[in-house]
Formats: structure tokens, sequence, C-alpha cells
């Protein structure tokens, strides 16, 4: 008996373009803190969201069969999961500090809005993720009114 083939006669697949989507219908959820330093709002008091984040991850794909590993794109944003999100030069990171919490705070450069918590995690998954990734968008919803990121 012949044995059939199930993907077009043998091709190689390996190396081909594709687009893995993480959290389009079903998003990672994270619960995070953070303050916008300098704004005239309520924002400007310490408060948390559960942010829904969706990862569009463009590249090739791999020996191992995928684009990307989802494992290495969760570690990634994981690593914000419950910790509280400042912008450099924030006072409360010296209160972190010195209430023993360091490890509970990430440092960011800019004010830690959606916009920019998306820029960020596009550069670390960049960073994490294999050589055949040629493009990572991440979107980030903080509320059901405001969404921030890449295109989908």
């Amino acid at each position: 008996m012949t044995e059939k083939l199930a993907d077009t006669e043998g091709a190689d697949v390996v190396g081909t373009p594709r687009v893995l989507h993480v959290g389009r219908d079903r998003p990672i959820r994270i619960s995070t803190g953070h303050r916008l330093l300098h704004h005239d709002g309520k924002c400007a008091r310490p408060h948390g969201h559960n942010y829904e984040i969706a990862v569009a991850v463009e590249g090739e794909i791999t020996d191992e069969g995928w684009v990307a590993d989802k494992g290495d794109i969760t570690t990634v944003i994981d690593e914000w999961d419950h910790m509280f999100l400042l912008e450099r030069g924030d006072p409360l990171i010296e209160a972190f500090e010195e209430a023993g919490d360091d490890d509970g705070v990430v440092v960011l450069e800019h004010p830690p809005t959606a916009e920019v918590m998306s820029v960020v995690l596009e550069a670390k998954l960049e960073a994490a993720l294999p050589e055949t990734v040629t493009d990572v968008a991440v979107r980030v919803e903080e509320t059901s009114e405001l969404c921030g990121g890449g295109e989908f």
C-alpha cells in the first residue's frame, strides 16, 4: 500500500511566510498598575487595569513548524503581570524601593500608556523571538474604550 502525504506531496514548508496571532479572539490578560505622572486628571493617581493583549507575529515557518513559540510570547507579556509600571523619574519608584517592593516595579522611559506599552512590548518580543520573525504588532486594550497598538 502506498503512503499518501498530507502536505502537498512533500513540499517543504520551512521558510514559508506566515502570521501567528496570539490573543486575537481570547486575549492574554494581565493585571498591572500605573499612573501618568504629568497628567492633569484622575490618571495621575496610582491605579490599575486588567489589560487585554493581542499579538501578531509575522515571519517564516521554522524547523519546529511554527513562526514563534506561543510560550515565548506569553512569557514576555507575563513579566508585567501584577507589576507597577512607572515612568523614569517618578517619585513612586523610590517609595517602592524604600518599602522593599522594587521587584514589583517596571520603569519605562515614557509614560506607561497603552500606546507606550504596545511599543515596548513589541521591542521586547522582537528581541526574544527567533530572527526568522520579521514583524511584531502588539495591541494593548486598557478598557473597552481605550486600545493602543499596531494594526491587525
